[in-house]
């Protein structure tokens, strides 16, 4: 997602279950006779259950098409090795009946985001064994993205402007979250890059009955630096989920740990400023991330 604007951005375009039946009618009409809900749209796109099994996912805005398009390419082709349910494509629509952009249709994964409460620290291994099966080499042809796996330097100027305006209305932007920012944009970026989810928050995480159960929103999907996934240690866990989490992940170097930090702050900014403007899940995310680094 394009954080550039604080606010969840209006839709380009409405989609309604009408239009979604119709599109599967043309496209996929052996699946159109299936139960369709909407259930909650995100920053990008609008999802519908369909029957019990599947989904249908519809961008809601002109710039989330190529995110869309990203996932139909690359996520099929190494979802099956990742330790977590994900929700690779298992039918592709094309736009129709006015509706511009191509859609998916994807498993639905059963539980509820994490959003602000976290998980347990019992959840820590299974989470970190996922991000091992992810962390893989990227290919030379995989896909960049501008906002997530960069070095963080390319996005100091918005998250420092955002953190001006959040230490006039909150007291969670610290001296100590000063320092962890500067640090992380003097540590070097020496890995080799990886594939990342490049948007780990507690949204995009999947958990029922308590245990992370899968991971959805694959539009920032690229090859980059790693440590933007790591971010999501500060955002899920508590000190001691941490410690678990960072004691499997053996063998990261201190330049990365400060870069994971960073991201931290990055994240932690991003929601919050998000939050404030009309999103209370995000705002609670945003100042959780924050206060567990400052607890760090």
């Amino acid at each position: 997602m394009d954080e550039t604007r604080a606010g969840t951005p209006p839709p380009d375009f409405q989609v309604d279950a009408s239009l979604v039946r119709s599109l599967l009618a043309d496209q996929h009409p052996d699946l159109a006779e299936l139960p369709i809900r909407e259930v909650e749209s995100g920053w990008d796109n609008q999802m519908f259950r369909l029957g019990d099994r599947l989904a249908v996912r519809l961008p809601r805005r002109t710039a989330s098409a190529d995110l869309l398009h990203r996932e139909q390419t690359w996520l099929p082709r190494f979802a099956r090795r990742l330790s977590l349910d994900v929700p690779a494509p298992v039918r592709v629509g094309a736009p129709g009946r006015g509706y511009p952009c191509r859609w998916s249709v994807v498993p639905w994964l059963d539980g509820r985001p994490v959003h602000g409460e976290g998980l347990p620290a019992g959840e820590a291994p299974r989470f970190t064994a996922f991000l091992r099966s992810l962390h893989q080499p990227a290919p030379v042809d995989a896909p960049r993205n501008p906002y997530r796996g960069v070095p963080l330097a390319q996005r100091a100027a918005d998250i420092e402007a955002r953190m001006r305006r959040l230490k006039s209305s909150t007291d969670l932007l610290t001296d100590a979250l000063d320092a962890i920012w500067t640090n992380a944009l003097e540590a070097p970026l020496a890995v080799g890059s990886t594939w990342i989810h490049g948007d780990l928050h507690p949204g995009n995480i999947i958990a029922k009955e308590g245990r992370v159960s899968g991971i959805i929103d694959w539009g920032d999907l690229a090859g980059g630096d790693a440590a933007t996934d790591l971010a999501s240690a500060w955002m899920l866990f508590d000190e001691k989920g941490r410690r678990v989490l960072f004691d499997a992940c053996a063998g990261l170097d201190e330049a990365t740990m400060a870069r994971a930090r960073g991201w931290a702050v990055f994240f932690g900014v991003v929601l919050l400023d998000i939050g404030l403007a009309g999103n209370p899940l995000h705002a609670a995310a945003g100042e959780r991330t924050l206060r567990q680094l400052t607890r760090d």
